[in-house]
């Protein structure tokens, strides 16, 4: 499976489609965190529900809590995930809270047989090595 190395598609800088991996092994699991090669403030998280996918910032914009472990609710037709520190809800599709928060949303496509996000950084379901300390 592609680890999502970004270098796939588009520049290595400046956003651009990065390649995540084949749906058919992505669409096994709700969520997924991906790195961002720009940091742990820049992951994303890639979930998978009902049939589509979503991608959004994997901090919560409140208080930096981990999205992809919230829960995940439909009401009146509107996916949205739960923090799970605070309980802010964010609109999959668009990011928008029933509060005044707003999240990160990246586009997602789907083009023979993978999973691309459009995103600054390079993106990877594994964590980028440690930066040697000089």
């Amino acid at each position: 499976m592609a680890s999502g190395s970004g270098d796939e598609e588009g520049t290595t800088e400046g956003v651009s489609w990065r390649l995540i991996g084949p749906v058919a092994g992505l669409s096994t699991k709700r969520c997924r965190l991906m790195y961002s090669s720009l940091g742990r403030d820049s992951d994303v998280c890639l979930f998978y529900v009902k049939g589509e996918f979503f991608a959004m910032d994997a901090r919560c914009s409140h208080s930096g809590g981990p999205l992809c472990e919230g829960d995940i609710e439909e009401a009146d037709g509107v996916l949205q995930v739960f923090c799970p520190w605070h309980e802010y809800d964010f609109d999959l599709r668009t990011g928008k809270s029933g509060t005044s928060l707003q999240q990160q949303v990246y586009e997602v496509k789907l083009e023979d047989g993978n999973v691309y996000v459009k995103h600054a950084s390079r993106l990877s379901l594994e964590p980028f090595p440690a930066e040697p300390k000089s």
